[in-house]
């Protein structure tokens, strides 16, 4: 059975992305050269930047032979997407119930309490 595609982004997507967001834009053979703690196939960052195009995320053009590939989605809007998927498939839709389960695992220094505090008086 074939995996259902994600409607956000996936590691590996993120990976090349995060290359993108850092170039402004580059070819595969660019992007490719830039994974040197984890290499993957040629081949594989360009069907990865096809997906990528596909769903809206990146868009080429043509320079001599090369696509060149430019982010269509700023950083911090694909983080977004990326949490708002989470909430809705995990939590139920509630970002309360991610906050809450997230301060329930982890223990907050002095400094990150005071600070999430304020955010929080400043949001009432």
């Amino acid at each position: 059975m074939a995996r259902r595609a994600s409607p956000t982004l996936t590691e590996a997507e993120y990976r090349l992305m995060d290359i993108l967001w850092g170039l402004g834009s580059a070819t595969v053979a660019a992007v490719h050269a830039r994974l040197d703690d984890r290499p993957i196939a040629y081949t594989t960052v360009l069907s990865t930047l096809t997906i990528l195009e596909r769903k809206g995320y990146v868009r080429h053009t043509v320079r001599g032979k090369a696509n060149v590939y430019r982010p269509r989605v700023e950083r911090d809007a694909a983080r977004r997407s990326v949490l708002e998927n989470v909430v809705t498939t995990f939590f139920g839709g509630s970002p309360r119930a991610l906050m809450l389960n997230l301060l329930a695992s982890e223990r907050l220094s002095a400094d990150e309490e005071r600070r999430l505090r304020t955010l929080l008086e400043e949001r009432s």
